[in-house]
């Protein structure tokens, strides 16, 4: 280190330790490709320096001017290549600007150095960003920069310092005449930023400037300036004599200062909140609901979240970039944080303010401490309680809203059973007691009749789809409600879902599904007992038809039965006890999924309607008869059809119903 005096002014020049060169090597070279947040990082200092010394003015009188504007100011020189900002805050002495600037390890420099190298190392990234963590933000200025220039007065100070450094291991510093308290930095900008590949960096133009401030300190507390320069527009007018336009500047603000959150929600009003929405995330249909919460006590924060009213397209799609933005006293740090909210209310929207968060909140190794946990805790509650006043209070407004996101709420339970308690209460479903408006697992339990033990659903594609299934006719004729999946997810849901209120939900289509003696009369159950009885005569009668049919059919069934649950169909196909069902296995098709293998279902037949006299005839008459195989096949793809399945052979099913036409017209 050299030293020299002029006067009251002295020089030294200074060298860097190792580390810090590390440091500003891997800095400058590989270790941020998203180099606009310097800006962010120097003005959150400047920022930092304007409450010190507003906070110092508050016993100190007279070290703020009466009329003196607390501000930061941004100014583009293009002949010199420098982009400088400066403010008017407490300002440094210079052994402050050895502590703070000169030496990086009182930063925490070494520990950043460890974790960029296991970030690097571990995950492949160069995308870091750890730079708010450590203190050593000034330095993210080395990005852009090829030379610093820093000057400060501090506020108790006779002179200012000036440091300089080209970031390669050593730094100068001097006193020298600075009649304003404050600091000022210029970056003497790289080529590469000069003359950038993305015109988002362009440091030396003021739009990229006035974008980058609205985006990550639009809220801070201080005006931040530029002069603006004015671009007249206008065409000539014809004949007039060409003049060389001068430059024309105003001074122009470039943050709003006025974070909607922070004020009294008493204070603010519904289309306030909405143009906020519609600006910070572009969705032009009023929220839902709309949640401002300020919160103190063991974590301080303040979260204003919107509840939409309508689903963006890709909501569901695996491109979907969910999240809450961050900010911290009022600096965005994060545009869609995931870890406050679960992946069911990825459609919220909304922003979370807290002086706990650090600015590394925005890093891809953002520990899960406990203060992220207690908001994220709190937040859920929150869009839950919300929704649930909704559906209390606004059925209709609920219902239009489910619609657009029950998916998101069932895919929530399907994903993980733990949800099952606190989601199934929300869930809405079609139903038969009502051709409009959907129902809850609450009202439907509550109109179960005693006699009633289980909660009956069915899916299928849509409500007229599932209400002419030959499944439904027995709990149609006994007056028993249906629930009707007709969402892709409901079927699955039902893996986590399998009961409510200790009520098993169980398929009108599954195999083992039967209300015989379920009523409370005594009349209906002895005359349950009587059909009961008959069934059984019926099949013990009738199995050696029976098993003549399954073995035409072969292992395309599981099981031929003499049906309990049809009226007036013939047949029907039900699914087994257990395994994919039908509808599952068209659903897996659908999506592309790995092939589960057709469900292997169970066909029913109407021992009560003509085609079962016909093959009964045809099976007295001769059991061998090739016609009882025809029929059989025919009964099967009927079955199937109506299940919504695609037949194996169409061009054999359309050739059998020839064939039967041909045979009904030779008598």
């Amino acid at each position: 280190m050299t030293e020299q005096k002029a006067g009251k002014k002295k020089k030294s020049n200074r060298q860097f330790q190792a580390e810090t060169r590390q440091l500003l090597n891997l800095m400058i070279h590989s270790l941020y490709t998203h180099k606009e947040i310097f800006l962010r990082e120097l003005l959150s200092n400047a920022s930092d320096a304007l409450d010190k010394v507003r906070f110092q003015s508050l016993t100190e009188s007279g070290l703020v001017g009466e009329n003196e504007t607390l501000e930061i100011w941004l100014a583009i020189d293009k002949e010199k290549k420098t982009l400088s900002i400066s403010d008017n805050g407490i300002g440094m002495t210079r052994a402050e600007v050895i502590d703070n600037i000169g030496t990086i390890a009182r930063s925490g420099s070494l520990a950043f150095l460890k974790a960029a190298r296991e970030q690097k190392e571990g995950s492949g990234s160069e995308d870091l960003d750890l730079i708010g963590q450590f203190g050593v933000g000034f330095y993210s200025s080395f990005m852009v920069a090829q030379k610093v220039e820093l000057v400060s007065r501090s506020m108790s100070g006779d002179y200012g310092v000036r440091w300089v450094s080209a970031g390669e291991g050593q730094y100068t510093i001097e006193e020298i005449e600075a009649p304003e308290r404050g600091t000022s930095i210029t970056l003497h900008l790289r080529d590469e930023v000069l003359d950038p590949k993305d015109p988002a960096e362009d440091f030396l133009n003021q739009y990229t400037l006035q974008n980058l401030v609205r985006k990550y300190s639009d809220f801070i507390n201080y005006p931040i300036k530029i002069n603006f320069e004015k671009h007249d527009s206008g065409a000539p007018v014809e004949g007039e004599e060409k003049k060389e336009k001068k430059q024309e500047f105003e001074v122009r603000t470039l943050n709003s200062m006025k974070p909607l959150w922070e004020r009294d929600k008493k204070e603010v009003k519904g289309d306030e909140y909405f143009q906020f929405y519609k600006h910070h995330f572009h969705d032009w249909e009023e929220p839902a609901d709309i949640l401002h919460v300020k919160a103190e006590g063991t974590v301080q924060y303040t979260a204003l979240l919107f509840i939409p009213s309508k689903a963006p397209i890709n909501l569901y799609a695996a491109d979907y970039k969910k999240g809450i933005q961050l900010y911290s006293k009022h600096v965005f740090v994060m545009d869609r944080y995931d870890g406050l909210l679960p992946d069911h209310l990825r459609f919220v929207r909304g922003l979370v303010d807290s002086p706990d968060f650090s600015l590394n909140v925005s890093r891809e190794i953002l520990q899960n401490d406990r203060q992220i946990k207690l908001i994220a805790k709190n937040l859920e509650k929150k869009v839950m309680d919300s929704l649930k006043k909704m559906l209390k209070n606004k059925r209709d407004d609920y219902e239009k809203w489910w619609d657009e996101f029950g998916k998101a709420i069932k895919g929530g339970i399907f994903m993980q059973w733990s949800n099952k308690e606190k989601l199934q209460d929300y869930l809405l479903f079609p139903s038969s007691h009502k051709t409009e408006g959907m129902t809850t697992l609450r009202e439907y339990v509550d109109r179960m009749p005693e006699w009633q033990e289980e909660i009956y659903y069915e899916a299928g594609k849509d409500r007229e789809a599932i209400e002419r299934l030959p499944q439904m006719e027995a709990v149609r004729e006994k007056g028993v409600e249906v629930l009707y999946f007709t969402d892709k997810v409901d079927e699955f849901l039902t893996q986590n879902l399998s009961d409510y209120d200790d009520k098993k939900l169980k398929s009108v289509s599954r195999g083992d599904f039967t209300l015989d003696d379920k009523k409370d009369d005594d009349k209906d159950k002895d005359k349950d007992k009587k059909d009961d009885d008959k069934k059984e005569e019926e099949k013990s009668e009738h199995q050696d038809l029976l098993d003549k049919i399954k073995e035409h059919l072969g292992d395309r069934v599981k099981e031929v039965r003499v049906s309990k649950r049809l009226r007036n169909s013939a047949v029907c196909l039900v699914n087994p006890e257990s395994g994919p069902s039908f509808n599952m296995e068209l659903l897996m098709k659908e999506a592309g999924s790995a092939p589960i293998g057709r469900a292997q279902g169970i066909l029913e037949l109407n021992a009560d309607h003509p085609v079962f006299g016909v093959l009964k005839r045809t099976f007295t008459k001769n059991r061998e008869d090739v016609w009882l195989k025809e029929y059989s096949e025919l009964l099967l793809s009927q079955a199937q059809l109506m299940e919504g399945l695609t037949l194996d052979n169409p061009v054999e099913f359309a050739s059998r119903i020839n064939d039967l036409m041909v045979r009904a017209t030779k008598g």
